[in-house]
């Protein structure tokens, strides 16, 4: 057995001096061992002696500084994440895997799959069902990490070093975006929690990521991994906090998903972060912000030590969101993959049926980032000197009011007056700014990126009979301001 801490003592001593060569160390080491063992070593301490393996297989020190914004705006899944898709389908049905029986199994299974999610029924995972799921999904899942992820890393809060826990990975959409996202010389420690089948098609995909992407992949349930279960210990990978866990598209699928989370909470580093996001539908993006809601800490209630980083900020302290929360974000359509267009193209249709019904590129989603440590993607509160809270709008139906208000929606309209969901923390019910005419004074509001702060000043309230919700009208008497983008 090699002696782990003279290979550490010796990468210590050479980082700072001249690149690290498995073969220089191997000299130095009592019994001399193989280059390969020394190199093998070194990778799995690489995480901790914060060092990155280059292609020439030597190994250098990471950089200091945290993960820059990568302008992160996918325009299609990459090739060689659909190429290894498509060799696992090729593999299973043969080259024809979108036609005959097998096309048809597969249209099936999504079929069945959406219908499930529809009415949230619970979904089960054999081979088949996740070939269909990574079809279907992949690339959108793929894309919508690094979106979110973009709130991190605008304030610096990203390392290069990142230590990482994927509750639910599924067939590995937010794993290769995340991959891709971080910069070549960062280093990550990946664990990927699966239970289902959907493991055989996540190995051959992270066969893709590169060598500083070490994955684990635990085929084990979230409860157990986190020690959830009576009677179970924590899997051995918690006893090191991680810097993010990502729960992509899953909590839905969790009988406890609030539980779930928050032992995720205390999974974490002191300056990490829970990443969760979900579809865009009604079911699961309300259900997401109902765990949000249940683990941060609240009123009289001390909750869990964790904060809402982003994106539906509390603007008053001491104020608790009831509303249903119905709130998403939207991103550039992604191309059409090779292997969506193949097995809709194969479908059978009557005269009436239109085409697409297997194509999945829509990159719309909810997401809420919890971190213990306090921080917020702004630090802004809301004074009652000068803005109305959203929770005692019906005193003020037919005033004219100022409000701080997080924008939490695109324009809704279909084409006439422009409608925005926003929020500031304390509302019971839903509010949108409504702008009947837009001004040089109020043209932040249409400017202003989903999760922005924007100060409403003079804005007219009114109550929608129809809707059951506020709107505040924004006209040409309203000034509107970006308080943060």
């Amino acid at each position: 057995m090699i002696d782990r801490t003279a290979v550490r003592n010796n990468a210590n001593y050479l980082r700072n001096v001249r690149p690290i060569d498995p073969e220089e160390i191997a000299e130095y080491i009592e019994g001399t061992p193989h280059p390969a063992v020394v190199r093998e070593t070194l990778r799995e301490e690489a995480f901790d002696l914060r060092l990155r393996e280059r292609e020439d297989g030597a190994f250098v020190p990471v950089e200091e500084a945290p993960v820059d914004p990568p302008g992160w705006a996918p325009e299609t899944l990459p090739e060689a994440y659909s190429f290894a898709l498509e060799d696992l389908l090729v593999r299973e049905y043969g080259a024809n895997w979108h036609r005959g029986e097998s096309g048809a199994e597969l249209r099936e299974r999504v079929r069945r799959m959406k219908t499930d999610y529809l009415y949230e029924n619970e979904v089960e995972y054999d081979r088949v069902a996740a070939l269909g799921y990574a079809i279907y999904h992949l690339p959108a899942y793929y894309a919508t990490v690094g979106y979110v992820l973009d709130d991190l890393t605008e304030n610096g809060l990203l390392d290069r070093t990142l230590r990482v826990l994927d509750v639910g990975a599924g067939v590995g959409g937010p794993a290769l975006g995340l991959h891709d996202y971080l910069p070549d010389d960062a280093v990550v420690d990946y664990h990927a929690i699966e239970p289902s089948a959907a493991t055989d098609v996540l190995d051959r995909l992270l066969e893709e990521t590169g060598r500083n992407f070490r994955a684990t992949v635990h085929e084990t349930t979230a409860e157990a991994f986190l020690g959830l279960d009576e009677g179970e210990e924590p899997a051995p990978a918690t006893d090191e906090a991680f810097d993010l866990v990502l729960f992509g598209n899953v909590l839905s699928e969790l009988a406890d998903p609030a539980a779930v989370a928050g032992a995720a909470v205390d999974a974490l580093a002191p300056d990490g972060s829970v990443v969760a996001f979900a579809p865009a539908d009604r079911n699961t993006a309300t259900g997401l912000r109902r765990v949000e809601r249940e683990v941060v800490a609240s009123g009289g209630d001390p909750g869990r030590d964790a904060e809402i980083y982003s994106p539906a900020l509390r603007l008053w302290p001491d104020a608790v969101p009831t509303d249903p929360g119905w709130s998403f974000d939207v991103a550039p359509d992604l191309a059409v993959p090779p292997f969506q267009r193949r097995l809709d193209e194969a479908a059978a249709r009557g005269e009436t049926d239109e085409p697409g019904e297997f194509v999945n590129v829509d990159v719309q989603f909810a997401y809420s980032i919890l971190r213990p440590d306090g921080r917020r993607r702004v630090d802004i509160e809301a004074s009652a000197e000068r803005c109305a809270r959203m929770a005692e709008s019906e005193r003020h139906v037919t005033d004219r009011v100022n409000l701080l208000a997080v924008k939490l929606s695109h324009d809704l309209s279909e084409g006439d007056n422009a409608v925005y969901r926003v929020g500031d923390g304390s509302q019971a019910t839903d509010h949108y700014l409504v702008c009947t005419r837009e001004t040089a004074l109020n043209r932040d509001l249409r400017e202003a990126g989903y999760g922005s702060v924007v100060f409403v000043e003079n804005g007219l309230v009114l109550w929608n009979e129809d809707e059951g919700a506020y709107n505040v009208v924004v006209d040409d008497e309203t000034v509107v301001d970006l308080v943060a983008p």
